[in-house]
């Protein structure tokens, strides 16, 4: 069994941009969330696992995939977690680390909210997990751990939303609206829309968990 510190796992919703396939990495374990697949598809990915109920993949290339050597794993459409989450349980059990969450963005807004909720679940707590959700690029941020470095445009929007509970002991660098050791309240707005002042900054906090949310075209 192959084993890697890092996964790309494709969730469906709207179709994603053909260019994102230069910032994926080439060695990830790529593990399809139903119709994720498509996604795959598009960026041109070779599927190791497609995962889910299966019931919008198409079945065509549903087996075009396990032709190509990837493995299936079908679930009963009555099941108690969904297609993402069970993908991202694969990408677990097979020694990642490091996550890239792609797609997921669009059609319903439950599954939208239920997607990002689940990228922030303390279940998933122990992996550095990042995303490309439609326009978005957004990295889970831990408490206690080293700074996440921030990367983009001079000018481009930073959001940080504290996720699950307070996000405490935030300190920022390098953005317009600074942080020194404070802490984000559940459910505030305060976090929304700050500003990245020059191509690199950073941001730490010290118990909790921060959603940091910058636009795909800002983000590097």
């Amino acid at each position: 069994m192959r084993v890697t510190r890092a996964a790309i796992v494709l969730a469906g919703g709207d179709p994603v941009e053909p260019t994102l396939r230069r910032l994926l990495g080439d060695e990830a374990v790529v593990v399809a969330a139903d119709s994720g697949l498509h996604q795959a598809e598009l960026l041109g990915l070779r599927i190791d696992f497609v995962v889910g109920d299966l019931d919008s993949a198409d079945p065509a290339a549903v087996e075009r995939a396990r032709a190509a050597g990837a493995v299936v794993e079908r679930h009963p459409v009555d099941k108690d977690a969904t297609d993402l989450e069970l993908a991202l349980d694969v990408a677990r059990e097979r020694g990642a680390r490091r996550i890239t969450v792609v797609g997921g963005a669009g059609g319903r807004l439950d599954h939208f909210l239920a997607n990002v909720a689940l990228l922030a679940s303390p279940r998933f707590a122990d992996l550095e997990i990042d995303a490309r959700l439609g326009e978005a690029y957004v990295v889970v941020v831990q408490g206690g751990r080293r700074p996440h470095v921030l990367t983009g445009t001079a000018g481009s929007i930073v959001t940080l939303l504290p996720a699950g509970g307070d996000a405490c002991g935030i300190t920022t660098e390098g953005l317009q609206y600074r942080l020194h050791g404070e802490t984000l309240g559940r459910g505030t707005t305060r976090g929304v829309s700050n500003v990245l002042v020059r191509e690199e900054g950073s941001v730490v906090l010290d118990e909790g968990t921060l959603l940091v949310i910058q636009a795909f075209g800002g983000a590097q």
